[in-house]
């Protein structure tokens, strides 16, 4: 088992930019997909990005374009460079350990994003807070 934990939030006026970082300890994760995640003070968890092991990326339509997803998989650390950031996109980010190539819930991941992409999602971390003001 994974655990991961984020780092690199804060507060930001819009139109600037924080890198995220996501370090794993423990058993490293491998082969797993990587994906970010945010949820808004009131709102529902939403999903953000997530990449393959060998870096096949997906985003959500509200950060394509200003997002961009990495991961250094001998450093067990996946990252979220974001710019341009706005005023909405003021979240909890949690970074979190996905399914295995291979794996039923690794289908159609990348083609989506779908549904239920969140709940095929585990080892999520704690979380780090990002405020963008206006």
């Amino acid at each position: 088992q994974v655990q991961l934990v984020e780092s690199g939030g804060g507060l930001v006026q819009a139109g600037g930019s924080l890198r995220l970082s996501c370090a794993a300890s423990g058993r490293t994760f491998s082969n797993n997909a990587m994906g970010w995640f945010r949820q808004a003070p009131g709102k529902e968890r939403e999903f953000v990005a997530a990449i393959s092991w060998l870096g096949r990326t997906i985003y959500a339509d509200s950060v394509k374009g200003r997002f961009t997803i990495s991961r250094d998989n001998a450093k067990n650390t996946v990252y979220l460079q974001m710019n341009s950031l706005k005023a909405e996109d003021t979240a909890v980010y949690y970074c979190a350990a996905g399914p295995t190539p291979g794996s039923y819930n690794y289908t159609g991941l990348f083609s989506g994003p779908p549904p239920d992409i969140g709940d095929r999602f585990r080892s999520w971390g704690q979380g780090t807070q990002v405020t963008v003001s206006s």
